[in-house]
């Protein structure tokens, strides 16, 4: 990656991590390789790599909790790619690098403190502070989607109750529009029942009012969460992305006038809603500026 946030080169693959970890690990050791290799034939030296993960990732790069890819709870992620690569590593929480992307190349731009969201399969949050991820002491900071917004509410996959991400993700979205399709008594029954969050999208766009409705009540619960951030950090922005972030505007109305009636009206009015700008390369470039700032500190650049 250049200065501008220019991506040389770009490559991806299914994690299928159900085939085992030594199945894994050795098909993304090759992967690295082979992304060295395509710079190396177009004269481009690599010096560092950054890399987000998902889950919670110590400050020393040690994996604590990966609920999606469990084979890795507990491994020195960082330590153990700098032995395999033969460069200084830096890993963090996979938001923790869409939200440096954005920072530095996309929508974060304008604000030196914002939250970043992001909304899909769950809901996963990270901070920037001074242009900076604020990591907290054990590196587990950010984590947004697990605010209780609805106390004894859904079990969530963290083990508690009522947490932001059973109300504001993908899933959720499919769950409350499936409730509310029945309460408005939607003509042809079960015909038509979003099975995808892109099927809740789809009805809402042509107003549907089950799938609107959980618009509705997705947006009312992000409001609440982001009037208590409001009224804690006062922060300037709130950046939103993930799948869901799409049909950004069908939630808005609801975040927004749930967040303007539960926070201090001058950390209402800073906090800006807005949608992330650069997709998939987020992450990519928020990885590529940890690498950057890492050697930077190092002097190796």
């Amino acid at each position: 990656m250049c200065d501008n946030g220019e991506v040389f080169f770009q490559e991806e693959f299914a994690t299928d991590i159900d085939a085992g970890l030594p199945r894994f690990w050795a098909r993304f050791i090759s992967f690295c390789r082979k992304l060295t290799e395509q710079g190396a034939a177009q004269g481009f030296s690599i010096h560092g790599l950054g890399l987000g993960f998902p889950g919670l990732v110590s400050k020393e790069g040690d994996i604590l909790k990966a609920p999606n890819l469990a084979p890795f709870n507990g491994m020195p992620l960082c330590g153990r790619l700098r032995a395999e690569i033969g460069v200084p590593v830096r890993v963090v929480n996979d938001v923790n690098a869409v939200a440096l992307g954005e920072c530095y190349h996309g929508a974060g731009r304008d604000f030196s403190d914002f939250l970043m969201v992001t909304l899909g399969t769950g809901v996963g949050g990270s901070l920037i502070i001074g242009h900076k991820i604020w990591n907290g002491i054990d590196g587990a900071a950010g984590e947004v989607g697990h605010i209780a917004v609805k106390p004894g509410g859904h079990l969530c996959g963290c083990g508690s109750r009522g947490c932001l991400e059973q109300y504001a993700s993908g899933p959720a979205l499919v769950r409350i529009c499936r409730q509310f399709w029945f309460r408005c008594k939607t003509e042809g029954g079960a015909e038509g029942l979003p099975q995808t969050a892109k099927e809740v999208a789809d009805a809402a766009l042509r107003g549907q009012p089950a799938a609107l409705k959980a618009y509705e009540v997705a947006g009312k619960y992000l409001g609440q969460v982001f009037a208590g951030i409001a009224n804690l950090l006062n922060l300037e922005g709130v950046v939103v992305g993930g799948g869901v972030s799409a049909n950004y505007k069908l939630f808005m109305p609801s975040l927004r006038a749930e967040l303007d009636c539960r926070a201090f009206s001058v950390s209402a009015e800073r906090m800006k809603v807005v949608p992330a700008a650069l997709g998939n390369r987020a992450g990519i470039l928020g990885a590529a500026q940890l690498a950057r700032e890492m050697l930077d500190r190092t002097g190796a650049l």
